[in-house]
């Protein structure tokens, strides 16, 4: 997995890989379907280690250490998935580091989400707990959040730890106080929290959706208000802080839409717009080193858009652009300590993804992980950005992905509506489409009416509120693909998870005629029992305002029209499933059988939402593969 080319920037000699023998579907699905070899990646403060996550058998993950100088790598702790994972590591100091591991547990009839953090030595040695103590084991869901990484030079962190915030030594686990008494926030970089957020409950504890955030001074112990946000998301919400300039960046709308300001953190709270785009949200802010430096902010259109503050970055942004200009979609990670030597992301919508070294004195440029080896070579199929009318003439963004080398006319298409429903598609590489292109679909991802990032009109509350909208922007991207000659009306299929099980599903109840297949992964199916299931947790308020009530709640119940189906229906959910419950699919398949309709669920023990696991998710692309290709009638691809 340690890096095949090195070049000088601006200069970029990759040889070119064989093209190897036709894989077969068994091959393929193994190959999309294996978990990515490496992700979470970040540099030691000297710039001269790399750790990393790394998967093993089942939901086995493994923390690896990498030598720059060799590429050797050494395991240093690893979790075996039930219930726990590594999610993540950073370096608290050069031979030091302190990992995130999480997992899901069944606490008096619920299923809960726990976390824990524990330091070791970068050679795997002196493990140590960093969590509180305080709590019974059985009920402390979270140890505590790494608030600021500091130096990285004694093995010092800033995290939060039982009720308040401590400078932690990593090396020890004893830990000092600090003011404020917090267990989030943001830091300067430098080890002092500088805002602090309230969430707002009711009278009984249950989450409002309304956020008081604070802020102080420089080397104050007092708060002054900073900001009230309500349950709309009106009003500024800080994403950083730049503390050797005395200010926060915030969110707020501007014209609908999200934009991005600078607010000092002086007295003053004077505020000033860095960035607003007339058709998208502002998405995120860029941050870099170990202070998480603000660098930029990112934004995304047809694809994702970089804007840099940091003239240094900008510049090298651009020089690798062009040292690597069929990876185009190209992001920094992490960096050491003196920025000198920077980590970066490379994809395409075509390359799966390789994790590159920049050093600053030598202005070489090193390939060191490729997260998806197993695709090296392979030829993957352009993701081209769409729009198509809505029924009522709205133009609707979509990804079209066509399978290599055809012609796109006259085959079997997937219509493949995303999760969330708060969340959108974004250009680059992703495993679904392409595994289904190289079996010789056209996949469509529609950007459907509730998806975010197009402003407040566009997300029209939200999918379930306003699920008619969402599900006829469905419906349509499937018309479409017939209307244009894309798909055959007899080989239409639509593949959704979470919220896109939801939509694969529903859509099906508002015309039963367009999909002959369809196909649901850990699909929400009632929106009664979805409520329902939150009443024993802090944010069944929010919930219950997401779903709404009356009438369209229950007509946009899928599970209470399983007799409008007319497509058979294949369903996948893990049974430690805590986003959507399982009894959801449950529910889908008891009332299809009772209506006389086709359906399968497949259950996959001890996985969660997302079913991290390689051998499930292969699974899953073959039982699917297989599926669409007897009622698509795909047979002989």
């Amino acid at each position: 997995m340690f890096g095949k080319f090195l070049v000088f920037l601006g200069t970029l000699g990759i040889s070119a890989i064989a093209t190897a023998a036709e894989p077969t579907p068994s091959t393929l699905a193994a190959a999309f379907g294996a978990r990515v070899g490496a992700s979470s990646p970040a540099l030691s403060p000297d710039g001269t280690f790399l750790v990393y996550i790394a998967p093993g058998a089942g939901q086995l993950t493994v923390a690896m250490v990498m030598n720059l100088a060799d590429g050797t790598t050494t395991p240093i702790t690893y979790a075996d998935g039930k219930p726990l994972k590594l999610r993540f590591c950073g370096w608290s100091a050069a031979d030091r580091l302190v990992c995130l591991l999480s997992g899901i547990s069944r606490v008096d009839g619920d299923k809960l989400a726990w976390s824990r953090l524990v330091a070791v030595d970068a050679d795997g040695k002196h493990s140590l707990p960093l969590g509180s103590q305080k709590a019974s084991y059985a009920v402390r869901q979270n140890d505590g959040e790494v608030l600021d990484w500091m130096a990285g030079v004694d093995g010092t962190v800033l995290m939060s730890r039982g009720n308040g915030a401590e400078r932690v030594d990593t090396r020890t686990g004893k830990g000092v106080p600090v003011k404020p008494a917090v267990s989030t926030g943001w830091t300067d970089g430098s080890g002092t929290v500088r805002i602090t957020g309230i969430y707002g409950t009711d009278a009984k504890g249950m989450l409002n959706g309304k956020t008081t955030f604070w802020y102080r001074l420089p080397g104050r112990s007092e708060q002054k208000l900073f900001s009230h946000v309500d349950g709309n998301g009106n009003g500024l919400s800080p994403v950083a802080v730049d503390g050797t300039r005395n200010l926060a960046y915030a969110v707020q709308k501007k014209d609908g839409r999200r934009a991005l300001y600078s607010v000092m953190l002086d007295g003053t709270m004077k505020t000033d717009l860095v960035y607003a785009d007339p058709k998208v949200d502002v998405d995120s802010v860029e941050t870099i080193g170990r202070h998480d430096r603000v660098i930029g902010l990112r934004y995304v259109t047809d694809k994702t858009r970089i804007v840099y503050f940091d003239a240094g970055y900008r510049a090298l942004a651009q020089s690798l652009a062009k040292a690597l200009p069929k990876l185009s979609d190209i992001a920094f990670v992490s960096a050491s300590a003196d920025e000198k030597r920077v980590l970066l992301f490379a994809e395409s919508d075509i390359d799966s993804g390789h994790y590159f070294l920049f050093d600053r004195d030598t202005r070489k440029l090193t390939e060191v992980l490729v997260p998806r080896a197993d695709l090296s070579g392979m030829q993957l199929s352009e993701q081209r950005s769409i729009t198509y009318p809505a029924a009522d003439g709205t133009l609707i963004p979509a990804y079209l992905t066509l399978p290599p080398g055809s012609t796109g006319r006259h085959i079997p298409a997937i219509v493949m509506p995303h999760g969330g429903p708060a969340a959108r598609d974004v250009w680059g590489f992703d495993w679904l489409p392409q595994f289904f292109a190289q079996r010789g679909y056209a996949v469509i991802q529609p950007q459907f009416r509730g998806s975010t990032g197009f402003g407040e009109d566009f997300e029209k509350k939200n999918g379930f509120l306003s699920w008619p909208t969402a599900i006829g922007d469905v419906l349509d991207a499937g018309r479409w693909m017939i209307a244009q000659g894309i798909a055959d009306p007899d080989r239409l299929g639509v593949f959704g998870w979470s919220y896109g099980g939801y939509a694969a599903l529903q859509a099906n109840v508002v015309d039963p005629a367009l999909f002959k297949a369809v196909v649901a992964v850990a699909p929400v199916t009632d929106l009664y029992r979805l409520k329902a299931d939150a009443e024993n947790f802090t944010n069944a308020r929010l919930v219950a305002k997401q779903v709404g009530s009356g009438p369209l709640r229950e007509q946009g119940s899928p599970d209470h029209y399983a007799a409008r189906f007319s497509a058979p229906v294949l369903m996948f959910h893990g049974d430690q499933d805590i986003n959507v419950e399982i009894v959801q699919s449950r529910l889908m398949d008891a009332a299809l059988h009772r209506a006389g309709k086709s359906s399968r669920l497949i259950i996959y023990p001890g996985l969660d939402h997302q079913l991290d696991d390689s051998a499930a998710r292969t699974d899953l692309l073959t039982q699917a593969d297989a599926f669409f290709s007897a009622r698509l009638r795909t047979a002989g691809r």
